[in-house]
């Protein structure tokens, strides 16, 4: 039975296996990538340049993956593709352990991308084709919520896993995380057996084509800027609690995971009913005000208070960004769609990590953040221009009859 006739129920065994299995892949990633500079910087004296190319590298190797793995899911099984790629994974992952130089790291970091891509483009596929139609926007928002709530905890688990017990133990519970995915998908049967899934004449004109990727680009634009953001988080949180003398500075991911995990219904919920425009606004100015917090924070409860807003913006704003993206496809470009929001993450990703390293060289810490909340400025910029244009052209084609809000426009 095809992926996408398993009927109205959501929360299949296959829904909740792969989700968690979501979970226990982004889980990797973050608990090891938050950790990487202040290892780097210990073990190897690495520059912040040097940090910097360590999550620039796994990025770009990542987004170089899922443009082949969008192409691959036309020819091969997802369910091949994805078990190759989280042996990939966890393979890297334990390899971290043995590198002796900044240049070794950098090639597994490399390596681990490729797994990484692999997984994390293949994954949120499948759970497209197994989510009723009617239930797309709930169906990827409690998805989402496993790589969001990984994102939030992961970092946490990492610094405090590598202050504690050291870089090693952490490269090998990364490791077993990534493993343990593999009989949690087997055993639930959540990859039943399907084939690669082929785009059929009447939806694969050039025109389709052309408005699809209209449709994918603006949104995909908007989660690289929020995805700078998170990249400072990710690579400098550590070394930012050692400028400003702030101990368990992975406290901030805690209370972060807190107030995403309490957003991300909300949000769903007014996102199907409303459009992305009334979640990405207030969204994005909660974001700025997080960031613009934390450069100035020297207490604990500073810190706090800028975690608790960051993951109610960053909560609300991701998810809905994914959901808008599929809403605009077809079941057939899921894989595509999927793997163009992901690199446009790991992308910000990148971009981020090099440009906010190159500020606070410059610079320092503090100052590095209030340049991050000037991208998501930017973010909040752009969308108002592209809304209000928007909002104009609909109002000149409307034609006496209204139109129900779609939650595929912005």
């Amino acid at each position: 039975m095809p992926l996408q006739q398993e009927g109205e129920a959501l929360w299949t065994r296959s829904f909740i296996s792969l989700t968690i299995s979501a979970f226990l892949l982004f889980l990797n990633l973050h608990m090891l990538l938050s950790s990487f500079s202040s290892y780097a910087k210990s073990e190897f004296a690495a520059s912040d340049l040097q940090v910097s190319l360590i999550t620039s590298v796994f990025a770009l190797s990542a987004i170089l993956t899922r443009f082949l793995a969008s192409a691959l899911l036309r020819r091969y099984s997802p369910n091949v593709l994805l078990l190759v790629g989280l042996m990939i994974a966890a393979g890297m992952t334990a390899l971290n352990a043995g590198a002796g130089s900044i240049g070794e790291l950098l090639m597994v970091r490399a390596g681990y991308g490729v797994g990484f891509g692999l997984g994390s483009t293949i994954l949120p596929t499948l759970v497209s084709r197994i989510i009723p139609l009617s239930r797309m926007g709930e169906g990827i928002g409690y998805f989402g919520l496993s790589s969001s709530l990984a994102m939030s905890v992961g970092p946490m688990i990492g610094l405090n896993v590598m202050k504690q017990l050291g870089f090693d133990v952490l490269t090998l519970g990364g490791t077993l995380t990534v493993l343990l995915m593999i009989p949690l998908l087997l055993l639930s049967r959540a990859l039943p057996k399907t084939r690669a899934v082929r785009p059929t004449a009447a939806k694969s004109g050039k025109g389709t084509r052309d408005r699809w990727i209209r449709g994918l680009w603006f949104p995909a634009f908007l989660n690289m800027l929020l995805s700078i953001t998170y990249s400072g988080l990710l690579s400098f949180i550590a070394l930012f609690g050692e400028f400003v003398h702030l101990e368990q500075v992975g406290l901030f991911f805690l209370f972060n995971a807190l107030t995403v995990m309490l957003i991300r219904p909300i949000s769903g919920r007014m996102f199907d009913a409303k459009g992305p425009a009334r979640v990405l606004i207030p969204a994005a100015l909660v974001v700025v005000t997080s960031m613009l917090v934390l450069s100035f924070a020297t207490s604990m409860p500073m810190l706090i208070c800028s975690a608790l807003l960051y993951g109610l913006g960053f909560g609300a704003i991701q998810p809905t960004i994914q959901a808008w993206m599929l809403r605009v496809c077809q079941p057939e470009q899921y894989g595509s769609a999927n793997s163009m929001f992901y690199n446009s993450m790991d992308f910000g990703v990148a971009v981020g990590a090099v440009l906010l390293g190159a500020i606070a060289s410059m610079t320092n810490y503090a100052i590095m953040y209030r340049y991050s909340a000037a991208f998501m400025g930017l973010f909040l910029l752009v969308y108002l221009m592209v809304y209000t244009v928007s909002a104009k052209k609909r109002g000149t084609r409307a034609s006496g009859a209204t139109t129900p809000t779609d939650a595929t426009t912005l």
